[in-house]
């Protein structure tokens, strides 16, 4: 390991080396031990950006979750490297605002989340996972990402915005190099190219949903956010093009994230996939510990709004605070052997958030998603096993895999 034989508190977290297999939980679980709150001067791939905290434990990642008049969302963004994008696009989305506004915001979207609405979607979601394995018909192997996860993943939220299928592969582009600007692969050109590319694509395709809707409202999430008021007022363009694109990005990267990572678990383990197969009663079970050990996002960033104190470090008004999930997850003063994938353990985690404001909106209809993708995968290939070395999205925000070659039979 790159930092083998350093003192835990010299190491820069931001480093990309660092995070090349994805994210360093050896790493993080020295931190927790030494340095559970710790300080990382900048990013050499962004030395424009001012340091962070990293948060680093379950009880101080919770602490700060649920403390938004101290760590708030709207000061500075909401990732670590957040000061490289236009901050009025953060803001836009209701994540990146403080109450009074967020919670207003963030109600217009209650009620097409509720676990209700979205249990009724259940044979739909179902039905479309199932499309997509069939185009496996014939196949021997296959990139369970790209063939599999992505275009069933990015089907559901398409249905849910109102978006034609023919539009999927575009979105999930867009959507994948704007949340890892770090990564080669999902964003050849950096950070540079979204800002100059994919964030006016994403503007331009945006305004004509908004003409759309606004001249033939419809059910669906886009006609909310077009028709939507808060206090009397609509939203403006940029929070409803932001709102739209909060939503794709949770719908596309959450669930194929965590999917191909509990996957991946279970190809590693075959006698955790024997229990599944033998009782797949067992797998809402296995989605909550796929969900702790994989959550999508690594991180969640907040600001300090005054001066305070954490575990007993002092941080400065200003200072970046980052919530490490991939560190808070496998906390092992909460879970016992927490590096093990265990289907039986069924843990309550950290992966939709810590509590708080900021609970994630769509908690039900990712559980949904993960079941069935599961369910649907397993019954249908029961001798699935690895074909190759999967492949880490080299990132700090984004906790995925970019490949994960398998054999189906």
């Amino acid at each position: 390991m790159a930092t083998a034989g350093r003192d835990i508190k010299d190491i820069e977290l931001a480093q990309q080396g660092i995070w090349r297999d994805g994210p360093p939980y050896e790493l993080f679980k020295q931190m927790r031990g030494q340095c559970p709150i710790h300080w990382t001067d900048g990013f050499e791939q962004y030395p424009e950006e001012a340091g962070f905290w990293s948060v680093t434990s379950a009880e101080d990642v919770h602490a700060v979750s649920r403390d938004w008049q101290t760590y708030s969302s709207e000061l500075g963004g909401v990732t670590a490297f957040a000061e490289i994008f236009p901050i009025e696009l953060a803001r836009g989305m209701f994540i990146g605002m403080d109450p009074p506004k967020h919670d207003r915001i963030k109600a217009l979207f209650q009620r097409g989340f509720t676990p209700k609405r979205i249990a009724d979607h259940e044979q739909r979601i179902r039905d479309i996972v199932n499309r997509v394995l069939d185009r496996l018909e014939g196949r021997d192997s296959c990139d369970l990402v790209a063939d599999v996860a992505q275009p069933a993943v990015s089907r559901v939220i398409g249905s849910f915005m109102g978006l034609a299928e023919e539009e999927d592969a575009v979105w999930a582009r867009i959507v994948n190099s704007a949340l890892a600007p770090d990564d080669k692969d999902l964003s050849p050109e950096g950070i540079e190219g979204v800002l100059a590319n994919e964030i006016p694509e994403m503007f331009e395709r945006c305004r004509k949903m908004i003409e759309e809707r606004q001249a033939n409202p419809t059910e669906d999430l886009t006609s909310v956010l077009v028709h939507g008021e808060i206090d009397g007022e609509k939203l403006d363009e940029t929070e409803i093009v932001m709102g739209f694109f909060l939503l794709m990005a949770a719908g596309n990267d959450s669930t194929k994230a965590t999917f191909c990572s509990g996957m991946r678990a279970l190809l590693e383990d075959p006698e955790q996939k024997r229990k599944l197969l033998e009782d797949p009663a067992l797998i809402p079970s296995a989605v909550e510990e796929a969900l702790r050990m994989f959550p999508a996002f690594a991180h969640f960033r907040r600001t300090a709004t005054c001066d305070t104190e954490l575990h007993g470090q002092k941080i400065r008004e200003g200072e970046k605070v980052v919530m490490w999930y991939v560190s808070s997850n496998r906390d092992e003063t909460r879970y016992e052997d927490p590096d093990h994938f265990d289907v039986t353990r069924n843990p309550e985690h950290q992966a939709f958030g810590a509590g708080g404001r900021h609970f994630c909106l769509g908690t039900a209809l990712a559980r949904l998603e993960l079941k069935v993708l599961f369910e649907e995968t397993l019954k249908r290939y029961p001798e699935i096993s690895l074909a190759g070395q999967p492949v880490a999205a080299e990132a700090l925000f984004l906790n995925q895999l970019k490949t994960l070659p398998v054999k189906l039979s």
